[in-house]
């Protein structure tokens, strides 16, 4: 009998070692995205490629995708935050000289305000008068300057985002058909 268990415990143990060796093992993500995933795109390794071999792929896809189509991903985002940044600073400055136009409309119009009101016997009353309207006229034209400037830079950057999309797009189809014809399933 103590043969009978010996030969099944060693039975188990061989099926049990066997049946470890055959399935893989798993490990906890690392963390890092692959590359696909940090643009979005989302690639599934159809013929069993191991994460190097896709890892490798995924760059060889990507520099194949950036000289077709001439747009690095990386480089488009870059460009769309520099372009956000000086929309920005468009309308910042259109804001400030703004202000800086109803001091010098008031400057000028107490100039013009002062000479007529001493023709009509009291400069500093019509200093006063003509700061004011100086102040406002200029106001009122440095305001409407600066709401078209604050238009056009957010058109402009509506325009660039825009573009940015669509390179991103068509690196996106180049990237994903190299991947299709290395044999990932391929999404974005």
């Amino acid at each position: 009998m103590r043969i009978s268990t010996i030969g099944v415990l060693l039975a188990v143990a061989s099926f049990l070692s066997e049946a470890q060796a055959q399935t893989p093992l798993i490990s906890a993500p690392s963390g890092t995205k692959t590359l696909a995933a940090t643009l979005k795109v989302y690639a599934f390794p159809g013929a069993g490629q191991n994460s190097a071999q896709q890892s490798q792929d995924e760059t060889e896809c990507y520099n194949w995708g950036v000289k077709e189509t001439g747009n690095d991903p990386f480089h488009i985002a870059n460009q769309a935050a520099e372009q956000q940044q000086q929309a920005a600073q468009q309308q910042q400055q259109a804001q400030q000289s703004t202000s800086g136009s109803a001091i010098k409309g008031a400057v000028g119009g107490a100039a013009g305000g002062a000479i007529i009101g001493a023709i009509a016997g009291n400069a500093g009353k019509g200093a006063a008068i003509g700061a004011g309207v100086g102040a406002i006229g200029n106001s009122v034209r440095a305001q409407s300057q600066a709401n078209q400037t604050s238009q056009q830079a957010a058109q402009q950057a509506q325009a660039a985002a825009h573009m940015s999309a669509a390179k991103m797009n068509d690196f996106k189809k180049a990237f994903s058909a190299c991947l299709e014809a290395k044999k990932y399933t391929v999404k974005y």
